[in-house]
């Protein structure tokens, strides 16, 4: 066992250790406003009075933790590969890694602390992830060097924190990075494999497409265009993503598995709301929970799926 997967164990348990001292102090739990002590919270679950205000949505994430931890054991036993970026301790491996684990916390601190930085903390890890798939497209398609990648992607979440902190998660002007983030994976994904002109002119609606399914239709989109703005952002994958690439992965089954996951995870978490017919607030089997554990799933099967990556270059 080497520090590849020492670090971040050690980090996880100084979260649980610092959590759990803060937690004996009243300055540190919270309730969202609107609620109390025993009361059910927008997730469902019954308001605890314990270190946790939801104990179960805020424990599932454990899933997250463990899967990442598991991806830290699987790169430290290996050497580092050079053409493949998520064999061994490359440093855009062990980052993705990182994100998957800190997905764990992030979303604890909210469902634990009911506060509004606890919030504010659930929302940037989400994005500390969803960021890191079509950032590794586009820096693939075009060949850019690793260290370009990873300035650029820590340049980005220190914007998005800052202005997330003081204006929220919106950052005041209806802007929705987390599905922003989604429809430009899914645009990179099809630009990788399908690359030209034409394709890059039609790559946008591939992302309207995709919200659909997670139900913001196109009309909705129109009548309300100043919530959906950014809807043209969908076409700045294919601005950046000028040449054909030079890799290749394979999809089945990690790549549709992993989205197979997050799908079935997002119907259940449609149910984790009081009055839903799943709705039982004193159930240790909480919608929203399951809704983690099938998302860690998903991380993991998406890790499996960038680790089938091969250069073209070799053929």
């Amino acid at each position: 066992m080497n520090r590849v997967f020492l670090l971040p164990l050690s980090f996880v348990v100084a979260f649980f250790a610092i959590y759990l001292t803060l937690a004996n102090f009243p300055f540190f739990l919270s309730v969202e406003p609107g609620y109390s002590i025993g009361s059910v919270s927008r997730w469902c679950e019954r308001i605890s009075g314990g270190y946790f205000r939801e104990p179960v949505n805020a424990l599932s994430n454990l899933g997250f933790i463990i899967t990442g931890l598991f991806m830290f054991w699987i790169l430290s036993k290996e050497p580092r590969a050079k053409l493949i970026k998520f064999k061994g301790p490359n440093l855009i491996a062990l980052l993705y890694a990182s994100a998957a684990v800190f997905l764990g916390p992030g979303s604890l601190l909210m469902h634990g602390t009911h506060t509004a930085w606890g919030q504010w903390a659930d929302w940037l890890s989400m994005i500390i992830y969803i960021s890191i798939p079509w950032l590794i497209n586009i820096f693939t398609c075009n060949d850019w060097k690793e260290s370009s990648f990873i300035k650029t992607y820590l340049s980005l979440i220190t914007i998005f924190a800052l202005l997330s902190w003081f204006f929220g998660y919106d950052l005041g002007i209806n802007f929705n990075l987390w599905a922003l983030s989604i429809g430009w994976w899914i645009i990179t994904e099809v630009l990788m494999n399908f690359w030209s002109n034409y394709m890059r002119l039609f790559s946008g609606f591939i992302a309207i497409a995709v919200m659909s399914l997670f139900g913001t239709f196109p009309n909705e989109i129109i009548s309300d265009f100043s919530s959906y703005w950014w809807v043209i952002l969908f076409w700045l994958p294919a601005v950046l993503m000028k040449t054909e690439p030079v890799i290749k992965r394979t999809y089945n089954p990690w790549f549709f598995l992993g989205c197979g996951f997050y799908f079935i995870a997002f119907i259940i978490w449609l149910q984790g709301y009081p009055g839903t017919r799943f709705c039982n607030p004193d159930s240790l089997i909480q919608p929203h929970g399951i809704w983690h554990v099938l998302s860690s799933f998903a991380t993991l099967s998406f890790f499996f799926y960038f680790r089938t990556e091969r250069s073209l270059r070799n053929y």
